[in-house]
């Protein structure tokens, strides 16, 4: 994917579509990527005109995510060419649909494999900080286990008993930008579950969501996001989580926080694998402190 190489020719690229859903997740599955169940029809609400599907002769061979939040943020993520369908250029293709219509955006980021750091690097890329994906097995949900307790001034809220208009407010002033209508998607999808912390004042001190997510083999959990005032507060979020929902759970952590790699290991999970969050553009300086976890590593 060398900046200024010829392109492919024959492949058509449209708008993903939802009869596309069950095959980009499949594909996502098929890849590692362990996509939530509903992630990729969230994607699709986030901005319709920013995912793709490359076609030969109508059949998909490739797809790719350039999801514009705003003008000041967009993010590359999705990013898949059918095995029996490489070597071709038709990736080179989509990649390079995907950053025109996000030529305006102030900042585009993306998650890099380690192989392609020095790829994304020559399309002018710079090295923010790695994502580290962790794991755990919890085994079951055992009635009599021991939970940390809520602290006093603050109560665990479940589904609909969360003021979502404080949960936005807490993740708009923590995230790089905001995000409304992704963040309404991920909290209202029936999959899962999604806890919050709350004052007496109705403020919000924390939040996260558990969903059910497809591996290679088989079905798991994937915890994120997951913002939260303090690492104390974390380990109250995820050992409710994970209390929920026992199995193989995923959870991936910015390097931007110091604090998550450590709680990560006091909780059980190992690490199984490393990206390299980059930017083009303005990079940003917005805080990760407090995020324990991500979303997803498609939409950022």
């Amino acid at each position: 994917m060398v900046p200024g190489a010829a392109m492919a020719s024959y492949l058509k690229i449209r708008p993903l579509e939802r009869a596309d859903v069950p095959l980009i997740t499949d594909w996502a599955r098929q890849e590692g990527f362990a996509p939530g169940k509903g992630d990729v029809g969230i994607y699709r609400q986030t901005d319709r005109q920013g995912l793709w599907v490359g076609c030969l002769g109508g059949e998909p061979i490739g797809c790719i995510a350039g999801v514009r939040y705003n003008l000041a943020y967009g993010f590359v993520g999705l990013y898949i060419v059918r095995a029996d369908q490489r070597g071709h250029g038709y990736g080179q293709e989509l990649w390079r649909h995907a950053l025109a219509y996000l030529n305006d955006v102030a900042c585009v980021g993306l998650e890099a494999a380690e192989a392609r750091i020095d790829d994304y690097a020559s399309w002018g890329f710079q090295a923010a900080s790695p994502t580290t994906r962790w794991q755990c097995t919890q085994v079951d949900a055992a009635e009599d286990r021991v939970l940390p307790l809520v602290p006093e001034g603050l109560q665990l809220a479940e589904g609909d008993a969360i003021p979502e208009a404080a949960v936005q407010i807490y993740d708009a002033q923590r995230e790089l930008s905001p995000r409304p209508h992704f963040l309404a998607d991920w909290l209202h999808h029936p999959a899962g579950t999604v806890l919050a912390l709350i004052g007496s004042d109705q403020r919000c001190h924390g939040f996260g969501r558990i969903r059910p997510c497809l591996l290679r083999a088989g079905e798991g959990w994937r915890i994120g996001p997951l913002l939260v005032d303090s690492e104390p507060l974390a380990a109250v979020l995820i050992s409710h989580l994970l209390h929920r929902h026992p199995g193989v759970v995923l959870l991936d952590t910015p390097g931007g926080n110091s604090q998550a790699g450590p709680l990560m290991q006091r909780l059980g999970f190992e690490p199984i694998g490393r990206t390299l969050r980059m930017y083009k553009g303005d990079m940003p300086e917005q805080s990760l402190a407090d995020v324990f976890a991500l979303a997803c590593l498609e939409l950022g």
